[in-house]
């Protein structure tokens, strides 16, 4: 969590905390910390767009609209272009099932809260998104570990689980799972909805980043829509500070889901969703995937050459890298070594589901300029390399 820094020699000391309002949820490491846990991708430009736009919008016709309650899901002509936007990821989304959340993490805690009760299981991967596990805590449900085999979850040990208890939903992450990179084949896909529909579960689909993944298969909701929520945003693909997502549903589960929403935001920022909407209208937002699908290659090419013979599972177009470590390497002590030299980095602690927690790290590489990745996956290497009989 980065509170307290260790000295050999010296001990253990509580790390000077930042003023309020800086930093990410507690990490209290300093401005000059190179940040390798945490994704905000950025492309060349991004702010002079985001100047023009407000300008726009300062111009527009109805501006005091957007200082008024809005729909909770949404008003009419935003979910239209909402539902254009996913019908191009393949999708059959209209107006009547899409949604308008405040982010891909507002949308799994709604569909959390909308679907679901305490007390429900989830079947999840045994290394997943943390953000769902912390939606999962705040609705007290629990969650059912699924092993990983080879490009994806392990759907005979689902099928097994599903006999043995009374599993409610599976979350999953079919195209570029966070943190293992994973695309699921086709095949695969069709026999997750063909278990679903068997002992009738809930699919929430998680689509993040999905955009980073060119040619993948059918979203699991293009082939089972009447039993999967598709769950996606703007806040890889174009910026983290534009909370804006959308969640695709059956149409008998979308009052549910305006009643959750309701519950926790009212309505997503109205001056945020009409800059989205228009971002989608005018392509900016099909551009910036674009350029950040090629800068993502292009990191993973650069980590390929800096970590040099390391183990890495990632996708060749991620914005993430998982490292599994030697039998005799602690994650926590690399961690630790490399926070000394201001390189923060996740181990496998907060995506793991299972009570077996595997060694491993996890690289965010979409933060920082490429000359100072180099340089920081550089000295990844070295330190693994320190720590490995």
């Amino acid at each position: 969590m980065g509170l307290v820094s260790g000295e050999i020699g010296r001990g253990t000391f509580v790390k000077e905390p930042l003023p309020r309002g800086e930093g990410v949820d507690l990490h209290a490491w300093s401005s000059l910390t190179i940040d390798l846990s945490f994704n905000s991708p950025s492309a060349p430009g991004q702010t002079d767009l985001f100047r023009s736009a407000l300008r726009q919008l300062s111009a527009a016709g109805d501006l005091e609209s957007l200082l008024r309650y809005q729909p909770h899901g949404g008003r009419e002509h935003e979910r239209e272009t909402a539902a254009r936007h996913l019908a191009s990821r393949g999708l059959a989304a209209t107006a009547a099932t899409t949604l308008l959340v405040s982010g891909a993490q507002h949308g799994l805690t709604t569909s959390a809260m909308a679907l679901l009760e305490p007390g429900d299981v989830v079947a999840v991967d045994a290394l997943t998104y943390p953000g769902f596990k912390l939606a999962a805590e705040a609705n007290r449900l629990e969650l059912a570990p699924i092993p990983v085999a080879g490009r994806g979850p392990d759907l005979d040990a689902l099928t097994a689980l599903c006999k043995r208890r009374r599993v409610r939903a599976v979350y999953a992450m079919p195209t570029l799972h966070n943190p293992l990179g994973w695309v699921m084949s086709a095949s695969r896909r069709r026999e997750l909805v063909s278990i679903a529909r068997q002992h009738g579960l809930v699919l929430i689909e998680d689509a993040a980043y999905a955009y980073l993944a060119e040619d993948a298969p059918p979203p699991l909701a293009s082939i089972a829509p009447e039993t999967t929520v598709y769950v996606s945003s703007l806040s890889k693909s174009v910026a983290t500070g534009l909370r804006v997502g959308f969640v695709c549903a059956p149409r008998e589960w979308i009052p549910k889901f305006e009643r959750a929403i309701r519950a926790t935001t009212w309505n997503t920022p109205a001056t945020m969703t009409a800059i989205a909407c228009n971002w989608i209208n005018d392509g900016t937002v099909v551009r910036l995937e674009n350029e950040k699908r090629r800068d993502a290659t292009m990191r993973q090419s650069l980590a390929a050459e800096a970590l040099g013979k390391l183990r890495t599972i990632t996708h060749p177009a991620a914005y993430f890298i998982w490292i599994p470590l030697a039998q005799e390497v602690r994650a926590d002590a690399v961690a630790m070594a490399l926070m000394r030299e201001r390189i923060s980095v996740s181990t496998a602690l907060p995506f793991a589901t299972s009570t077996q927690v595997p060694h491993a790290i996890r690289l965010a590489i979409g933060s920082v300029d490429l000359p100072t990745l180099r340089q920081s996956l550089k000295a990844v290497a070295r330190v693994i390399a320190e720590h490995t009989y």
